[in-house]
C-alpha cells in the first residue's frame, strides 16, 4: 500500500488494533485472576475490576522498551506498511478468538509476533525480519515460564521456611491478605508488558504513514488508549480460560497463589525493562506448575500443561500462516 493511506482506513487499522488490545486483555485476563479467583480470595467479578485498574496504570510504571522491541525490532519498520499490519492483526485475532473459544490458554503475544512476521515476509521475503530481535523473543518463549517456575518453586521454599510455626488457619488469614498485592503487582506486569505490543503495533503503522517524522517514537495517545483497550477487556474476563489456570492445572492455596503471581510478577517486571515481549500467559503457567510441584510432581495435572504447552508451540506458527494467507488474500482484492 502507498504511504498516504487515507485516513477513514488509518483509524479503522487503528482501531482493529485496539480491537485486538481488547480480545489480548479479554483472552488473558486468566493470567492476572486465574489465582485470586481459585484461592477464593476475591469473587470473579471484583477480580476482574481489580487487575483492570492494574492494567489501565501499568504505563506510569514502566517505559515503553517492549513497543519499541515490536515496532522496530521484530521485522523491518521501513517494510511496514497498512497492509502488513492488516495482516498481522488478523493472524493474531483470529488465533485469539479459536483459543479462546476453546478455552486454550495460548499466548496473544506471540501470536502478535507470529502475524507480524508472516505479514512482513508475505511482502518482502525473509529478509524483512530483524534476526537479533526475533531471536530475544523466541528465547522468552523457553525461558519466560521457566523463570516463573523456578522463582515460584523458591518463594514457596522460602515462604514455607518463614511460616514453618504457624497453623495452616493462621498461614491462610495471612495470604489472603497479601495475595491483593502479588496480584496487584502481576496485573501491573501483565499491562506493563502485554499492552506495549499493540503500542508497538499502533506507533510503526503511524511511523510507514509519515505520521512521526524520521523518528520511531510511541505517542502519548497511543499509550493511553492501548491501556485503557486492554483494562476494559480484562474487566470483561475470559472465564474459560481462567477455569483452566486456575484448577486444571493444579488446586492452589492463597499462599500458593501469593507465590505464583509474585514470581510470575518478578518475571514480567525484568522482561519489561529488558524490553522482550514475553508471554504472560506462559509466565504464569509456569509460575502455577512450580508451586504446584512444590508439594509434590503428582500435584500438577500434566495432561493439562502437557496440552498448553502444545498450543504454545502452535501458536505463532499458526498465526503467521493466518497473517501470510491474509496478506496475499489482500493483494489478490488490490489487484482486481
Amino acid at each position: 500500500m502507498e504511504a498516504s493511506l487515507a485516513l477513514p482506513l488509518l483509524f479503522g487499522l487503528i482501531a482493529v488494533a485496539l480491537f485486538f488490545d481488547f480480545l489480548n486483555g479479554l483472552h488473558d485476563a486468566a493470567n492476572s485472576i486465574a489465582t485470586i479467583v481459585a484461592t477464593r480470595v476475591l469473587r470473579p467479578q471484583f477480580a476482574v475490576a481489580w487487575a483492570a485498574f492494574f492494567n489501565f496504570i501499568a504505563f506510569l510504571f514502566f517505559g515503553l522498551h517492549v513497543a519499541q522491541t515490536i515496532g522496530t525490532g521484530i521485522v523491518d519498520a521501513n517494510l511496514v506498511d497498512a497492509q502488513v499490519i492488516f495482516a498481522a492483526l488478523c493472524g493474531a485475532i483470529a488465533w485469539n478468538v479459536i483459543t479462546w473459544s476453546f478455552g486454550i490458554p495460548s499466548s496473544s503475544s506471540h501470536a502478535l509476533v507470529g502475524g507480524l512476521l508472516g505479514g512482513a515476509t508475505a511482502k518482502a521475503g525473509f529478509g524483512a525480519v530483524v534476526w537479533s530481535g526475533l531471536g530475544k523473543t523466541l528465547a522468552a518463549i523457553v525461558l519466560s515460564p521457566l523463570v516463573g517456575l523456578c522463582l515460584a518453586l523458591l518463594l514457596v521454599l522460602i515462604v514455607s521456611w518463614i511460616f514453618v510455626k504457624r497453623t495452616p488457619f493462621q498461614v491462610d488469614r495471612s495470604f489472603r491478605v497479601l495475595q491483593f498485592i502479588s496480584a496487584s503487582m502481576y496485573s501491573l506486569g501483565h499491562g506493563g508488558n502485554d499492552a506495549q505490543k499493540t503500542m508497538g503495533i499502533i506507533a510503526v503503522l503511524l511511523f510507514s504513514q509519515g505520521a512521526l517524522g524520521d523518528t520511531f517514537y510511541v505517542p502519548f495517545w497511543v499509550v493511553i488508549s492501548c491501556q485503557a483497550a486492554m483494562g476494559l477487556g480484562t474487566l470483561f474476563g475470559g472465564w474459560r480460560i481462567v477455569h483452566t489456570m486456575g484448577s486444571k492445572i493444579t488446586r492452589l492455596t492463597p499462599m500458593q497463589g501469593f507465590c505464583a503471581e509474585t514470581g510470575g510478577a518478578i518475571t514480567l517486571f525484568l522482561a519489561s525493562w529488558l524490553g522482550v515481549p514475553v508471554s504472560t500467559t506462559h509466565t504464569i503457567t509456569g509460575a502455577i506448575i512450580g508451586v504446584g510441584a512444590a508439594r509434590r510432581a503428582s500435584a500438577v495435572r500434566w495432561g493439562v500443561a502437557g496440552n498448553i504447552v502444545v498450543a504454545w508451540v502452535v501458536t505463532l506458527p499458526a498465526a503467521y500462516a493466518i497473517a501470510a494467507l491474509a496478506y496475499f488474500a489482500t493483494s489478490l482484492v488490490a489487484g482486481l
